[in-house]
């Protein structure tokens, strides 16, 4: 494998043995539950929304490696972002793990989240790797705890 290659994948297994944003958030004022039912992945998705501002966003519950550290990675990608730039890098996102980045070229850059990148070569995977972004985008559209999510 590439020392590229390496690196990802040591970004994936810190962000899913040491995930970031991780635990009970009882401030929040949205909130979303999400399940993947291939893989048996449960993610809570709980933000903290100040005017049009992503203040905080953690999460709870367990997933695969996958899952786990893309939900980790979210929560440090969207804080302090607006809905909007958070709502374009949602479309960038799931545009890079379904293999269509192309289709996003003009929303903003992914950063460290370019590590799911090779996802779209594993269907089950985009599944995985998404699931916490349709939770998070379930959450933002409530007005406060939102309708279940499911991968499905």
């Amino acid at each position: 494998m590439s020392q590229l290659g390496d690196l990802y994948r040591e970004l994936i297994i810190d962000h899913s043995k040491r995930p970031r944003n991780f635990g009970p958030f009882p401030e929040a004022n949205r909130r979303a539950e999400g399940f993947n039912r291939l893989c048996g992945d449960r993610i809570t998705v709980m933000v903290e929304i100040e005017g049009d501002t992503v203040r905080q966003v953690r999460f709870q519950g367990s997933g695969c490696a996958i899952s786990t550290a893309s939900a980790s990675l979210l929560t440090e990608a969207v804080q302090g972002k607006s809905r909007a730039e958070v709502e374009a890098l949602y479309h960038r996102f799931h545009a890079l793990v379904t293999g269509k980045a192309e289709d996003a070229a003009d929303a903003p850059e992914l950063g460290k989240l370019e590590v799911f990148a090779g996802v779209s070569e594993y269907p089950a995977r985009v599944k995985c790797a998404s699931l916490a972004w349709h939770t998070l985008h379930a959450a933002l559209e409530s007005s406060g705890v939102a309708e279940p999510v499911s991968t499905e």
